[in-house]
Formats: C-alpha cells, sequence, structure tokens
C-alpha cells in the first residue's frame, strides 16, 4: 500500500476489501494490532507487555477492558462497520500504518508475501476499488546449496534494533527502511556494504481516488558486489558430510567404545597460500529459514543444538598432542636438544617438589612392565606421541621459549579470516596465568603447557594456519576466505582495499610476534615425525592410512577438558610436495585417532580418490596427555 489523498470512509471499504480477498483465497496478512477476537473468551489482549505503554499512547483508559479498548479505536479511525471480525481486519492495517508509516512515493506498508494466484487476479480486477494497493513481483533469496557452509555465508535478517545501533556506533552512514532484510552473520555480515547495492527510485502516479494510473523509474538501482570465496563446494560438501558421519560413528560406539561427542569442525587450507578451502561445523542450519520467517519451534531446536555457533572459528580448545610439533621446533631451534638425541621414557617424569614417584607425571603410554617408550629422538617421539620426552625439552628451554614459538605459528591471535566471531584463543605463558589466577609460574605449568594443555586453547582454523607453516618450513600464510570481490560494473576491488575494510569492520590487530628462520633440518625431523605417525606401523594412526595411495603428515592428539576429551586430527599431503593442511576436532570425541578418517576422505577427495575401504582397529589406547 502507498499512501494515498483519501477520506477514511474510502480506505477503511478498500482495506477490508483487500483483507476479504486474501482471506478467501487462504492467504494471510500483517496484523500487529494488540487485540484479537478469540471464540471461547471473546475479545483478549495479545501481550500484557508494553500495555500500559500503549495505553498511554493511544489515550486508552487504564480500567478499559479488551472490548472497550477494541471500540476506542475503532471510533479514532473512523470504521464505520458493526461486524467485530470486519473491524479487526481494518484495525489491523490501520494500526500497522500508524506504527510503521508510508508515503505516497517511495515507502510502502508490505500486507501479504507470497500471496496465491487467485489473489492476484483478483486484487488487480479490483484495483479501482483498493485505494493505494499494488501487487508486486520481488527478487526472492535461495539458497540452492542448502546449508552448505551455512556458518561461512550467513544469513540475512530483518533490520533489527541492534544493526542500527551498530551502524551508528561505527559512525557509518546508511539507507534502510525497517522492512529491509540486513546480514546479521558471516559473509553477509562482513560484506553487507558491497553487497547491498543501492536502492533506485520509482515513481508512482495515482489519481485523486488512490487508483494507480502510471510508474516509471526516476533512478536506477545500483546491484551489489559478488563475492567470491576461496571454497571449493565439492570439497566443502565432503568435508561436513565426513565430519556428521565421523560423529555419528563415535557417538554410536562405532569405533570400539562411544562417546556423547557434541559436535565438531574441520578446516581444509592451501598451505602455500593461507587460502581455505572448506570450512564447516557441526551441527549446522538452513540459512533460508531467516529469510522467509524461521518458526520459533525451529530456532529452540537450532539453539538447543548450539547450531548457530561456528566452531572452527569460534571455540577455542585444548590443542593436546597436536601441539608438541611447536615444542619440537622450540627445542631444536633454541639448541636444548637436536635430532639425533634420545631420551629415555621410563614413564613417570622427576618434578622438583615431588618427591612420590606415583605422584609424578606420567606419559600416557606404559608397558607391561610400568616403563614408557624407552629411547626416543625428536622423530619417534612425534610419532609415538611421548609426553616424557617433551617434558624434558620443555623444562630445558623454560617457557618464555615455547611461548614465542607458540605465538610464531599464529596461535593466540585471530588469524584474520574475512568472518566475525572469530576467537583468539590464548596461549599459556606466565603473564597469562597470572592475569587469570595470581599465581606464579611454575615447572608443573611448562610440562602441561608443553603437550598442549594447560592454558592453551585454539581454534581450528588457527590450527591449520599453524599446520600449514610446519608444513611449508615456517613460512607465515595470510589466511583469507575471499578470492575476489568484483563491482557490478564488472570492477575488481583491490586486495589492499579489500583488506582495509576487514581489518577495520572486524577490529583487527596486525601481527607482532616475534619472527623465526626455521632451519631445514628441523623442518625435516618435525615433517619426518608426523609421516612417521601415518606410515609406520607403531605410528597412533597408522591403521587409518596404511593402504592408502597418498603419503600423509600428521598427528592425533587427545585433549582433556574437565570430564570431556577433545579428538583432533591434524595432517597435511603429499608429504613430498605438500598442497594442502586438514585439521579435524571432535568435542568430546575421545582419541584423535577416531577422527583421522575424515582427513583420509578429505585428502581422497581433493585429489580426486576414489575413497577406499579402511579396515579399522577397535582397540585403541587412548592417548590423553593432561597429568592434572
Amino acid at each position: 500500500m502507498y499512501k494515498t489523498n483519501v477520506d477514511d470512509k474510502v480506505l477503511n471499504d478498500s482495506i477490508l476489501l483487500m483483507t476479504n480477498i486474501l482471506k478467501q483465497n487462504g492467504d494471510t496478512y500483517i496484523n500487529p494490532f494488540p487485540i484479537c477476537i478469540e471464540p471461547e473468551f471473546g475479545f483478549v489482549f495479545n501481550s500484557e507487555e508494553e500495555l500500559a505503554e500503549w495505553r498511554e499512547k493511544y489515550k486508552i483508559p487504564a480500567a478499559a477492558s479488551p472490548e472497550e479498548a477494541f471500540y476506542i479505536m475503532r471510533d479514532k479511525y473512523n470504521i464505520d462497520n458493526d461486524n467485530p471480525e470486519e473491524i479487526l481486519q481494518i484495525l489491523a492495517i490501520r494500526y500497522a500504518i500508524t506504527t510503521q508509516g508510508y508515503s505516497s512515493a517511495t515507502k510502502t506498508l508490505q500486507i501479504s508475501k507470497s500471496i496465491s494466484d487467485g489473489s492476484v487476479q483478483q486484487l488487480e480486477e479490483q484495483g479501482q476499488n483498493l485505494a493505494g494497493v499494488r501487487v508486486v513481483s520481488e527478487a526472492v533469496r535461495k539458497y540452492h546449496t542448502g546449508t552448505l557452509a551455512s556458518h561461512i555465508i550467513g544469513y540475512v535478517q530483518k533490520l533489527r534494533k541492534e544493526n542500527v545501533e551498530e551502524f551508528e556506533r561505527r559512525g557509518d552512514t546508511y539507507e534502510y527502511e525497517n522492512d529491509d532484510k540486513v546480514g546479521q552473520t558471516g559473509i553477509e555480515y562482513v560484506f553487507e556494504e558491497y553487497l547491498r547495492g543501492q536502492d533506485g527510485i520509482k515513481q508512482i502516479d495515482m489519481s485523486v481516488d488512490g487508483t494507480i494510473t502510471g510508474e516509471y523509474t526516476a533512478e536506477e538501482a545500483i546491484g551489489g558486489a559478488n563475492i567470491v570465496l576461496t571454497i571449493d563446494a565439492n570439497l566443502q560438501g565432503i568435508t561436513e558430510r565426513a565430519l556428521a558421519a565421523n560423529i555419528e560413528k563415535i557417538r554410536t560406539g562405532g569405533f570400539g567404545q562411544a562417546y556423547e561427542a557434541e559436535g565438531g569442525s574441520a578446516v581444509v587450507m592451501n598451505i602455500k597460500t593461507g587460502e581455505i578451502l572448506a570450512m564447516a561445523s557441526c551441527p549446522d542450519y538452513d540459512p533460508s529459514l531467516f529469510y522467509t520467517g524461521i518458526s520459533k519451534t525451529q530456532l529452540d531446536n537450532y539453539n538447543n543444538g548450539n547450531a548457530f555457533h561456528f566452531r572452527a572459528i569460534s571455540s577455542p580448545y585444548a590443542p593436546g598432542s597436536t601441539f608438541k610439533m611447536i615444542t619440537a621446533v622450540g627445542a631444536l631451534e633454541s639448541g636444548v636438544t637436536n635430532t639425533s638425541e634420545k631420551i629415555n621414557d621410563n614413564q613417570r617424569y622427576p618434578v622438583e617438589g615431588i618427591n612420590n614417584y606415583q605422584d609424578r607425571p606420567a606419559c600416557w603410554y606404559m608397558n607391561d612392565y610400568g616403563i614408557g617408550h624407552g629411547l626416543l629422538n625428536v622423530v619417534g617421539a612425534i610419532e609415538k606421541s611421548c609426553n616424557y620426552f617433551f617434558f624434558e625439552v620443555s623444562t630445558r628451554m623454560g617457557i618464555d621459549t615455547l611461548e614465542k614459538y607458540a605465538r610464531f605459528y599464529g596461535l593466540g591471535r585471530k588469524t584474520g579470516v574475512e568472518l566475525s566471531s572469530e576467537n583468539s584463543g590464548e596461549v599459556a605463558c606466565r603473564e597469562g596465568l597470572k592475569q587469570a589466577t595470581g599465581y606464579g609460574w611454575t615447572q608443573g605449568h611448562t610440562l602441561n603447557a608443553a603437550i598442549g594443555q594447560g592454558r592453551n586453547n585454539v581454534t581450528p582454523v588457527q590450527m591449520a594456519q599453524y599446520i600449514s607453516m610446519i608444513a611449508n618450513g615456517g613460512h607465515k600464510v595470510n589466511t583469507t576466505i575471499i578470492k575476489d570481490v568484483i563491482l557490478s560494473n564488472g570492477t575488481y576491488v583491490a586486495r589492499s582495499e579489500i583488506e582495509n575494510f576487514v581489518n577495520k569492520k572486524l577490529n583487527l590487530e596486525q601481527d607482532t610476534s616475534e619472527n623465526f628462520e626455521i632451519s631445514e633440518e628441523t623442518t625435516r625431523a618435525v615433517l619426518q615425525g608426523m609421516l612417521s605417525v601415518t606410515d609406520d606401523s607403531g605410528g597412533t594412526a597408522y591403521k587409518i592410512f596404511q593402504d592408502f595411495n597418498i603419503r600423509v603428515g600428521g598427528k592425533t592428539g587427545s585433549a582433556e577438558a574437565g570430564l570431556k576429551t577433545h579428538a583432533w586430527f591434524v595432517g597435511f599431503a603429499p608429504f613430498d610436495d605438500p598442497e594442502i593442511a586438514v585439521v579435524v576436532m571432535v568435542e568430546n570425541g575421545g582419541h584423535g585417532y577416531y577422527t583421522a578418517e575424515v582427513v583420509r576422505d578429505i585428502i581422497a577427495e581433493y585429489f580426486g580418490m576414489n575413497v577406499q575401504e579402511v579396515k579399522e582397529s577397535m582397540q585403541v589406547r587412548s592417548e590423553i596427555e593432561s597429568f592434572i
């Protein structure tokens, strides 16, 4: 409806005719009026909330019943009708006009959407009797891939109060109407300014009685930009399906012992460029529901399942043994050990102040004689995931050196991926412990940090960046999910402009971590250790990759988090010329070995292989590294 210069009687008659047509064809229409008529109870208020404010605004006596208030409003709008149902039809639209507003040229009031062909035909036939009423066709957003990459893409929803407040807080200029759709999450939110485009102006000509006599475009609209992602749709699909299937397999005891796996995430990254090729979070959601209007039941279901939480970038977890490559690099590069030295894992590590042997921190592995792994160099320590080895080298180098290398690999800060809600995570360090607890640092804290526990908490996307740097020899990568931004006129937006825009909107900080040149010897030793995890019979993921046609470097991790054990597997392929890094994490997944098959399936898809049947051992000993 457009605003017209007609009196109340013509307007009210027009509204009644319009709503009757919609009702006859089974179509609904807006009705924000706060009073309804129920068959059993008669006139009732829809809600008691803000009722006092409503009474005051429309000068309704405090003692007035719902029925009395109903007829007061009827008289306010000069409705000459005695049928309560028809009065309510008119009040619904008149009240919407009052509260939402409309104009004679640019601002319309939407009465109904997705109406039937019958309503369209009758409304057009009755056009001369419908003041300012017009049927229009609008573009409708379609999500052809369903839930695919829903957390990345995000969703749009009707303009909210929070959106306006954010625009004002940032000092941005905006031109939105109350019923405009605005990006709320994901790429839809971050690149709203590029995606939105610019409204055109359409001039509507009307006769004095409100009949529309003509229209023309006074100003052409400008289309929004195309945002091209680095995501590979096929790889994204297999990543999501493999992750969901793995979580279900863990829940149902498919690996021998069932765990109440609560969700998970996976990230696939180009090792050389930092481009994210796939990034999944399970469970996911259907973004189309927010465009059409999501039901309370569905919204509650999503909230109860924590489906909106983007685990890949928003949830920091203890990395467990997947952190050990950082400890290895720090120890080798700082000179406290070398690639030849073998350290004897005799199960329990001596700690100053702990005299009772049974109270000392232990390696997760113990043979029938109560002894650990025995003599291991750094390659063997990574292959066997030997806690004792990393206890010893971390004690030698100290927490300050370990912290520097963890920050060098991008932990403890945001990666800068162009999405909101990224969590910076945390690196175990003296200052962090002191600020959080007031306590000083001890040797025990160092030992726990060295095996990826304690105050180390990282996101899966940070882990993908870290594994990429491990695989490429320590060269930093710029994590990104944006390939191009192309304006409607075909112009490509400069990369520097995109980066400046994103940095400002997401308030991202520059990387100030110390830079290191990682030696080739260190890189070879660490990568060989990761290869042994999947390629040697004693490796913790050998059973998954033993018949795989591509050599994969990997590492399992089982990280304690209270009563839960989060399962990690990180890897890269192919070993001889790394192209992609893959990280999978399942909340309360029990054992990192369980998640390795997801990485295998993703690598097979990336390299165009057929996923092979792998017979898996169901008797895998847990590799929980924490001793506190």
